[in-house]
């Protein structure tokens, strides 16, 4: 965590990862669009284990900025270890993430700042003319958008694009592992922030090659799993578990008691059938679910009380000072 005295009125975090022909056109594209404002910003460089010269470039122009930082891992940990680094090192009262890759465009900075003038505590940007291949990125990043909005209750037309922007107080409650960067407006929401979304340029690759493929997608997916739960019963799994356990109980106490009462009224032979199993399975399956799920609560007490987080968040306290 960052301990120097010094604050910004803005930082810009950006992942960086073999892109060394795009790093000194990208800090030019940044300083172009902010040089007219009145904003005291920082740039912070996270080098994500880059092997193509791009440390040396990073280094080279951080040399060259007083407002630059670079930060660099000692292996390629991915995009969503890099832009937690950036957030743990950011002074910034307003935090914006964007990519390396020169897709992303600096000028549509100073827009996403006045979005967040509207009280927005998250503004997500919308590349509304995607300059990517229509079969491999648009499409499936389209139906990507649509479940997850479904399923995190946060519409968003797209979840993907990494040029947002945050209020530093909102975004320091949020936790990053796995690849949930791409659900960090859905994670804000869940802590209370307002969302909001607006249409910013996207440009094609010139340098470099893509890091995502297809196989991404199924990270994604899996990954929405976990913000679905987070969702619905960060603060109480024991009613997930606890609701599938006692239906899968009840299911197999009733299936147990019918064969009960069929062998001791009819002489019912059961060893040979098959329900037998079943409602002894589906018995001892919601034994250990509620079981699991007591578990799991106690984990989340541990959590919370350990931490001394509290469940809620406050936006405002107002009182009368007469």
């Amino acid at each position: 965590m960052n301990t120097e005295q010094k604050t910004y009125d803005l930082s810009l975090v950006i992942p960086v990862y073999n892109e060394s022909d795009n790093i000194e056109p990208l800090a030019g594209m940044i300083d172009a669009s902010l040089k007219n404002t009145t904003l005291n910003y920082e740039v912070i460089f996270i080098d994500d284990g880059s092997d193509d010269g791009s440390c040396e470039i990073l280094k080279k122009t951080c040399n060259s900025h007083t407002n630059y930082k670079l930060i660099r891992f000692r292996k390629n940990f991915g995009q969503t270890a890099a832009i937690a680094a950036g957030f743990d090192y950011a002074t910034g009262k307003i935090i914006i993430t964007l990519d390396s890759d020169l897709q992303n465009d600096p000028k549509d900075i100073p827009a996403l700042l006045k979005k967040m003038d509207e009280g927005y505590d998250v503004v997500s940007g919308w590349r509304s003319k995607r300059q990517d291949n229509m079969i491999t990125r648009n499409i499936p990043s389209a139906i990507a958008n649509w479940i997850i909005g479904i399923a995190t209750g946060v519409k968003l037309h797209d979840y993907g694009c990494t040029l947002k922007a945050y209020r530093r107080e909102i975004i320091k409650d949020v936790c990053l592992y796995g690849e949930l960067h791409r659900f960090i407006p859905a994670l804000a929401s869940f802590e209370g922030a307002s969302i909001g979304e607006m249409p910013v340029k996207h440009h094609a690759r010139i340098h470099g090659k893509s890091k995502y493929n297809l196989s991404k997608t199924w990270r994604v997916l899996l990954d929405l799993l976990t913000v679905s739960f987070l969702r619905r019963y960060q603060t109480r799994p024991l009613h997930i578990f606890g609701r599938i356990g006692l239906t899968s109980f009840f299911i197999g106490f009733v299936i147990s008691a019918f064969l009960t009462f069929q062998k001791l009224i009819y002489h019912i032979q059961l060893a040979n059938r098959p329900l037998l199993i079943l409602g002894v399975l589906l018995l001892l399956t919601g034994i250990q679910l509620i079981s699991l799920g007591i578990v799991a609560e106690m984990q989340t007490r541990t959590y919370f009380e350990s931490q001394k987080r509290p469940i809620y968040r406050i936006k405002e306290i107002i009182e009368n000072q007469g």
